[in-house]
């Protein structure tokens, strides 16, 4: 009697499940196909499985059985995706892991080859030696800041200006000029390079035309700011009320830049008592009573402000470029702003709503607790611990509950591992801050969702 076995992986049959729930809600078989991934013949063969069978696996068949069961490749894919090679450090490549578990069998007690672990991370869509830079949300009141630049971006005032600095830009002469090649048609450039120095882009992107007024500084220092600072607000229309974004920086909170906005408005600046921290600061300058308004963006919010999509492309034309000099450089920034003003500049329009971040910032909390509760940075937990409590709040709604959920179970699992990270924090206030804010969110939490679940930890 023939063996009989079952091979499809679970990722196929998630797919077929969905061909066939799409067909159902009235797709088309090519429309299906399309957002499936699969051949319109595909598509059809899972829908008539499921007509004939009231399932969508495969017909079992005789042949060879599979030599890894559904769970001993899931423990490879853990063993994969799940842990380092070398402590707290390194990422596994097919090769090296085809390797470590052929001389430690043990580890999943099977030595699959490399083709074999090659396959089975196929199957189930699984690139883990791929990553990427992201920029997490950190300021607990990043959301009520978000609200009003996007409020600000969609409903434009006549005159609103992007400001930032680009700084340290190194200035690289390569050894070698740049070749072309008749064989591979394409630009060499030589990887060495002597460093000549570094300079800095101030830059202002107003919304209303794209335009960009800006200029190369040896420094930004609080000095150097003002005085561009002074010289855009002289080339703005006398009358109109000016808005400026800008982010965070000491020099754009100073006392200095008060008294400079003060003046520059027709207005008494408050004395340096009266704007003593800079909560007080932030909120004189903010104030819309007078001709200059400042806008600020939040800690780690950077992408709100859009100079910072000019500084991307003036990066791409210029900076990449090789320059023996700081006049070199200067000379071709001030070339490509000309060409930007003449010809380039348009506006950026915005859309984005802020929609699905509240909860994506939930769940990358959530797993940075289960994966590395401990290696939480004080100050940075303290953070993130009252950005949850800020957003349960005030955003409830905008996160399901079976997420708010799944953060409780994971706060309950890390609760004494955060509690001795605080227990060993030497700082005395950070301590503190990070206590309260634990424990806040956590009476926070347990009063509202799931009291009982809190009660059973």
């Amino acid at each position: 009697m023939p063996i009989q076995i079952n091979t499809q992986s679970t990722a196929t049959i998630i797919r077929r499940k969905a061909a066939v729930v799409l067909a159902n809600h009235g797709l088309t078989l090519c429309t299906v196909a399309t957002l499936i991934g699969y051949s319109i013949s595909s598509v059809n063969r899972s829908l008539q499985r499921m007509n004939d069978t009231g399932h969508v696996f495969d017909r079992i068949r005789s042949g060879r059985p599979a030599l890894y069961s559904e769970e001993l490749r899931l423990e490879l894919i853990g063993f994969y995706c799940q842990t380092q090679p070398l402590p707290n450090s390194g990422r596994w490549t097919i090769r090296w892991a085809a390797v470590h578990l052929a001389e430690h069998p043990e580890i999943i007690n099977a030595t699959p080859s490399k083709s074999s672990i090659h396959r089975i991370l196929k199957e189930n869509n699984l690139k883990p030696h791929q990553s990427r830079y992201f920029l997490h949300i950190t300021d607990p009141d990043f959301f009520p800041k978000m609200e009003h630049l996007i409020e600000l971006y969609l409903n434009p005032p006549e005159n609103l200006f992007f400001f930032d600095e680009c700084p340290g830009i190194q200035i690289l002469k390569r050894l070698v000029p740049d070749l072309r090649t008749d064989e591979t048609k394409k630009r060499l450039e030589e990887f060495e390079y002597i460093r000549n120095g570094t300079m800095n882009v101030l830059a202002f992107f107003n919304h209303a035309d794209g335009k960009v007024y800006a200029e190369c500084k040896a420094d930004h220092k609080t000095d150097t700011f003002l005085a561009i600072f002074r010289r855009h607000v002289a080339s703005c229309p006398a009358n109109g009320k000016l808005h400026y974004v800008m982010d965070n920086l000491s020099t754009h909170r100073g006392y200095p830049f008060c008294k400079t906005v003060a003046e520059l408005s027709g207005v008494t600046c408050p004395s340096e008592k009266e704007l003593s921290n800079l909560d007080k600061r932030v909120k004189w300058l903010g104030s819309i009573n007078k001709r200059i308004v400042i806008h600020f963006t939040p800690y780690h919010g950077s992408w709100l402000n859009l100079v910072e999509f000019w500084f991307g492309i003036m990066n791409k034309k210029v900076l990449n470029e090789s320059y023996g000099s700081a006049e070199e450089l200067k000379e071709g920034f001030d070339a490509f702003l000309e060409e930007w003003n003449t010809l380039l500049a348009h506006p950026f329009r915005w859309s984005y709503t802020g929609k699905g971040l509240h909860v994506k910032a939930v769940n990358r909390f959530t797993e940075m607790l289960k994966q590395a509760a401990s290696k939480l940075e004080i100050t940075t937990l303290t953070k993130q611990l009252r950005l949850m409590a800020n957003l349960f709040n005030h955003y409830f709604n905008e996160v399901p509950e079976e997420n708010w959920e799944k953060l409780i179970n994971v706060l309950q699992l890390q609760e004494e591992t955060l509690k001795d990270s605080i227990k060993n924090e030497e700082g005395p206030k950070k301590k503190d801050n990070a206590e309260n804010a634990l424990n806040y969110l956590l009476s926070v939490l347990e009063k509202h969702i799931c009291p009982k679940m809190m009660k059973a930890a």
